[in-house]
This record gives C-alpha cells, sequence and structure tokens, in this order.
C-alpha cells in the first residue's frame, strides 16, 4: 500500500500527460491564472508543462496527507519535493521539460551518495538502521545490501538520462512512460530480488 501511495504522484503525472489533449480549455485558461503557466490547450508541447503542474500539487499533498495519517513526515518525500519544487518550477517558467527530466536523476543519485555513504559513518548502514529491527542478519549481508541498494539507484540515474535526452520518443512520450512503468517495475523487480535474498540469510542466521 505504501509503494502505492510513494508513486501516486507519478501516476497522476503520467495521466494528465497522456490525456491532455482532453482537458477543456476552459480549464486550461483558469489554470492559467497562475503566474507563469501559459498553457496552450490541446499543445502537446505543453502537456509536459501542465503534467509538471499537477505533480508538484500532487507531491505537496502526498506530504500533507502522510502528516495528518501519520503525525510525522518521510524524509524521502520530503527530498523528492524539495527537489521537484525547484527543478519543476524551472520547467514551468522557462518551458523547458529539460529540468523535471533532471530532477529524476538528482533524486535517485542523492539516495545513492546518502545510502552508500552510510557504509563509511557509523556502526550501521541506512539499510540496517531502516530494515534492522524487523530482520536479522549479519552485519556483511547489510552492508551488501546497501551496494545494491546504492547501485540500484545510480544506475535508475543513469539510465533515466539515456531515455530522456537520447531516446525520449516524440513529445518526450518514452520519458513519460519510463518514469511511471519503467521505474515502477524496474523498483517492484529490485525490491522482490532484495527480499528473497534477505529471506535466505535471515534463514540461515536462524539456522546458525
Amino acid at each position: 500500500m505504501k509503494f502505492l501511495f510513494d508513486f501516486l504522484p507519478v501516476v497522476l503525472f503520467f495521466l494528465v500527460y497522456k490525456f491532455y489533449g482532453d482537458v477543456p480549455a476552459s480549464y486550461i485558461e483558469w489554470v492559467n491564472q497562475i503566474p507563469y503557466v501559459e498553457l496552450v490547450s490541446g499543445d502537446p508541447k505543453h502537456a509536459l508543462i501542465f503534467a509538471t503542474l499537477v505533480l508538484i500539487v500532487a507531491s505537496i499533498l502526498q506530504n500533507v496527507l502522510h502528516w495528518l495519517m501519520y503525525r510525522r513526515f518521510e524524509k524521502m518525500h520530503l527530498i523528492s519535493m524539495g527537489i521537484l519544487v525547484v527543478f519543476g518550477s524551472l520547467t514551468i517558467i522557462l518551458k523547458d521539460p529539460n529540468f523535471i527530466k533532471w530532477k529524476v536523476t538528482l533524486f535517485n543519485w542523492i539516495f545513492a551518495i546518502v545510502i552508500l555513504g552510510s557504509l563509511f559513518f557509523g556502526e550501521k548502514t541506512l539499510i540496517e538502521r531502516m530494515m534492522g529491527q524487523a530482520l536479522t542478519v549479519s552485519s556483511q549481508v547489510w552492508r551488501q545490501v546497501t551496494l545494491y541498494w546504492g547501485g540500484f539507484f545510480f544506475i535508475i540515474g543513469v539510465l533515466n538520462l539515456i531515455v530522456a535526452f537520447i531516446y525520449p520518443g516524440e513529445n518526450d512520450t518514452n520519458w513519460v512512460n519510463f518514469k511511471l512503468f519503467g521505474i515502477l517495475g524496474l523498483t517492484f523487480a529490485f525490491i522482490i530480488g532484495q527480499a528473497f535474498y534477505l529471506s535466505k540469510h535471515s534463514t540461515e542466521t536462524a539456522e546458525n
């Protein structure tokens, strides 16, 4: 459930982009009351701009809802929202989609640096501090898992740049599809793989 909640803003981004041509012109005129927006109804080049605006709003609402439900903010959501507000605003104001494309890579690389950096600071890695209460495995396994997670975030950042700037597709369609289906699918597969890996080593630890 939390996994889907984390990706909800991206799902809305995808839907708004895909159905921008069906949005009534009156709605676009209303949105254009926001400074610097200046959308053109039905123009596919502006679909990404409108989707970015919706993504920003959805990310803010995501953080508000999370606080209302749990009375706390989640650091990953806050960092994502902070980067998104900056790069998304630049996308909207300058009408340049490259900023929102870079946001995805920057976000993933920041987490890769933080996760891998935890290998050198403190007694426990970040992944162990996050998951250590649920599983019992050796510190060596936690360090290995930390390397996997750091590498995964780094690779996602690289793949995003390849799709965004080398194979973006017409009006960035390939990149928008990758942002939802590609990243979501890879993340889901990676989490399942890590779950099997940790489960295996947790069983071995219990037997020993």
